[in-house]
């Protein structure tokens, strides 16, 4: 699985670009949760194209855009379209049906 770290300067153009379906994660080292994913994630056989991950620490003016409260917090992007918040817990079941609800709903555009 394709792996791409993204910042504030590269974001949008990257995630409007990008064909298929993209994980964005915004994350943190302090974060354990965070570090978890980062390490795991790759790992499993996510139907995605690409993990997108954004330093939230380093990149404050994406963390401001996409409205990021919490870390780590996860975005759905599909061939340059927005769907939304993932708001599933971080293992394989939950992440796959988040994405199906997800990419079922109409897309709208990047924050």
């Amino acid at each position: 699985m394709d792996q791409l770290q993204l910042t504030d300067f590269d974001v949008d153009q990257q995630l409007l670009a990008l064909p298929g379906v993209s994980l964005l994660i915004f994350t943190s080292i302090g974060c354990s949760s965070c570090r978890w994913a980062r390490h795991h994630l790759p790992e499993l056989s996510l139907p995605i194209d690409r993990l997108c991950w954004i330093d939230a620490e380093e990149n404050g003016g994406a963390v401001q855009r996409y409205g990021v409260f919490h870390l780590p917090t996860l975005f759905v992007i599909r061939d340059g379209e927005f769907y939304g918040t993932l708001r599933v817990t971080l293992s394989l079941d939950a992440i796959v049906a988040g994405l199906e609800q997800a990419l079922a709903q109409a897309p709208g555009d990047l924050p």
